[in-house]
């Protein structure tokens, strides 16, 4: 929805993540391991692939952080890059509801096609409905990865909330935070 509007790219850390798994890149081997693990890749890692997106052409105009910054060091190495951040949307979700989000989904591995079991199934329970072939539950949407998950996002990223919330009161940014169990209009 954003994207179209505004006519930006979303960036998603994870999707460039996934990306390098399946292009078995150095970095891509080293995220799967800690993906699957429900454990967030080093800072580091992650800021220079953001940096890197973000210079790119379809960027001049703008462009839709998604699942970046996850740290208070994200955010400062962005800051220090010069990056404007001209809105922050936090999407206010409980756990469980993130729980069942995720582990009710699947996906066709070779496609990426993404399914959901209660919110957007396929035709045939468990298949693809463009190849009949098999979907699968990525290993970081399982229920127990995703409450590994959610520990580590309530000890590592909900700081945020308090950063960025100083950041709008001092002028530099404007901070909103939307119900996301809400349908999108």
């Amino acid at each position: 929805f954003i994207m179209n509007k505004f006519g930006i790219p979303q960036i998603s850390t994870g999707d460039m993540f996934r990306a390098a798994i399946k292009a078995g890149t150095e970095l891509g081997k080293q995220a799967k391991a800690l993906m699957d693990e429900g454990k967030l890749v080093p800072d580091e890692l992650t800021v220079a692939l953001v940096k890197d997106r973000i210079a790119q052409a379809d960027c001049a105009n703008g462009f839709l952080l998604d699942g970046f910054p996850r740290t208070i060091p994200q955010a400062d190495a962005l800051k220090d890059s010069g990056v404007k951040i001209d809105f922050v949307l936090e999407f206010d979700v409980p756990d469980e509801v993130i729980v069942e989000r995720m582990s009710g989904r699947r996906v066709h591995q070779a496609s990426g096609r993404s399914y959901h079991i209660v919110y957007n199934p396929p035709k045939v329970e468990g298949k693809d409905d463009v190849t009949g072939e098999d979907l699968i539950i990525r290993a970081d949407d399982k229920p127990e990865t995703v409450l590994d998950r959610l520990a580590v996002y309530h000890k590592q990223t909900s700081p945020l909330i308090d950063y960025y919330q100083a950041e709008a009161k001092a002028g530099n940014t404007q901070y909103f935070r939307l119900d996301g169990t809400q349908k999108v209009e």
